[in-house]
Parts: structure tokens; sequence; C-alpha cells
């Protein structure tokens, strides 16, 4: 277990290197650069901006520019936002907790939903159930997230009243209570598309237990239907559904990032929108590398489990 472990953990570190080298690489080459911004200012002259660029040490080669921002960023200085003057880590902590609540929520309300209709479908194939959930996900697997959200916010805000259209609380409010209906929307349009998602995984893998021999051997023992459905069929059919929660976890971040956009959700996804607008590179690439560590150690974290569910995976 403690060699699967580190090689699982070694290749995760490596990832999270070609991420930093190539995400940096790529923000480099942008047009405009980080100095675009400060090219604005009323009565910016060159030499000034030369003078910000050797301040910001960006008029050194990209490779050495590279080097020493990893340098900083494994001694624990992720840099300075060019815009407030802040610690990078400051503010991506500021914005951390309203993401991980979004996703979070989503993600339990996908699993939840996701799985039992997909057990259902599968224990109910051919019947109109099946049908219906089949074309439902096809519709919200086909519809982008964004037209979703303004949907959702055109009904249930201001047409018929009943949540608020943005903003993860009232000013002045910020009861648990308030939180909770300034959540509702966001979390139900950003678990839409992976309740689809996990409903047609869990129909499949189930289907794939069902007709497994030791489940005709309990049905031909005499064992109750409810038995073989909860202890044998389910208990199986969600092994590669851990694996499937960890490479979710991408598809939800992404979703989360157009989700807090159209609900202005002061989350990660809207700062890093907000920092890209405004070429704040240092807090780009700290959103970059927070976002790639999440994604890693939710991978990591399903593969761990699978391991110690599934004996054969770290045997293997």
């Amino acid at each position: 277990m403690l060699r699967y472990l580190s090689g699982r953990l070694g290749q995760s570190l490596i990832l999270l290197f070609i991420v930093s080298l190539i995400g940096f690489f790529v923000l480099s080459l942008a047009p405009g650069g980080p100095l675009s911004q400060f090219a604005l200012s009323p009565g910016m002259t060159q030499e000034q901006m030369d003078r910000v660029a050797e301040q910001l040490g960006l008029n050194r080669p990209i490779i050495v520019q590279y080097f020493d921002w990893l340098t900083s960023m494994l001694a624990g200085d992720w840099g300075t936002s060019y815009r407030d003057q802040q610690p990078v880590l400051t503010i991506i902590a500021d914005h951390l907790f309203a993401t991980m609540l979004l996703m979070g929520t989503a993600t339990a309300i996908a699993v939840t939903v996701g799985t039992t209709v997909g057990i259902w479908s599968a224990v109910r194939r051919g019947s109109v159930f099946d049908y219906t959930t089949t074309v439902l996900a096809m519709v919200a697997l086909s519809i982008p997230t964004f037209w979703f959200g303004l949907i959702a916010i055109y009904i249930f805000s201001l047409e018929l009243g009943w949540l608020p259209a943005g903003n993860m609380y009232t000013v002045g409010d910020g009861s648990i209570g308030d939180y909770a209906v300034h959540l509702i929307l966001p979390a139900l349009v950003l678990a839409l598309v992976d309740v689809a998602v996990w409903s047609r995984y869990m129909r499949t893998a189930t289907l794939n237990v069902i007709n497994q021999d030791f489940v005709r051997t309990a049905r031909a023992k005499g064992l109750p239907n409810r038995r073989i459905l909860f202890k044998h069929i389910v208990g199986n059919a969600l092994v590669p559904m851990i694996t499937l929660a960890g490479l979710q976890l991408p598809v939800v971040l992404g979703g989360a990032l157009v989700t807090e956009t159209v609900f202005t959700w002061p989350g990660m996804g809207r700062l890093f929108l907000d920092s890209l607008g405004y070429s704040d590179y240092p807090v780009v690439m700290g959103l970059l590398m927070a976002s790639a560590m999440l994604v890693l150690i939710g991978n990591l974290a399903a593969d761990l489990i699978v391991a110690v569910v599934d004996p054969r995976v770290r045997l293997s």
C-alpha cells in the first residue's frame, strides 16, 4: 500500500510541475503581458514602465522568471497581486470557502440524486422511468450551464420572486438561513449536468453487476430482492463510481467558474476571470496552481479509496 501511495504521489507532483510550466509560459505569450494594465495609468512614460518591469523582474529571460516564481512558491510566497497589492495566498484564501461551499453542495446533490436515478433506471430497464431519465440526461448534457443559470434566474427570481438572483448573502444579514437561500439556485444549476453524468454511469455500472454470476447465484439461493440490490449489486457498482468522483472534479470546477459568474458568486472562478481581465498574472497563476492541487488531491483520494476497497487495484 505504501508503495502504491508513493507512486501515485510522485505522479501527482510531476503532473503539478508540468501544469505550472505550461501555465506560466502560456500566460507569458498573452497579448500585452502583465505590464498592459500599468500602461493604462495616466501619464505613464516608457521610462516608468521600464522601472516597473525591473522592479517586478519582468525584464529578465522567461525561464529565469519561471524558476524564480517556482522557488518562491515552494517557499510559501505565491507572489503579490498587481491590482490589490496583497499576497496571492491571502486573496485565494478569501475566495476559497465560497467555491468549496458551492462545489461541495452541488456534488452532494449530484451524487445523491444521480446515484438514486441511475440505480432505479437499471433496475427498471426499458420502463417509462428509464426512457424519461435518459432523455432528460441527454438534454442536461446538451445545453450550456450558463443557459440553465439564466433561465433559473428569470423563472425563480424575476418571475416568481422565490429566490435571490445572485450574491452569496444579503448585506447586513449573513445568517445561515440567508446563506442557504442564496446557495440554492447556483448549487442546483451546477449540479444539474453532474446529475446527468452520475445517473448514466451508475446505470451502466449497475447493469454490469446485475449480469454477474454471483448475483444470479444469490437469486438462486432465494435471497430477498431488496437484499440482493443493496448488498450485492449497489455495493459492487459503487466501486467504479469512486473513480468517477475524482475525474469529475475538473468538470465541476470548470462549471463553478461559469456558475459563479452568472450568479455573481464571490468564489475562485469569478476571481479568475476578474484577474485575467486585469492581467493580474500572479493571482491567475496562483488560482491555476490551487485548482490543479484540488483536482490532484481529489483524484489521489479517490484512487486510495478504490485501492482500499478493491485490493486488485493496489496489487496490480
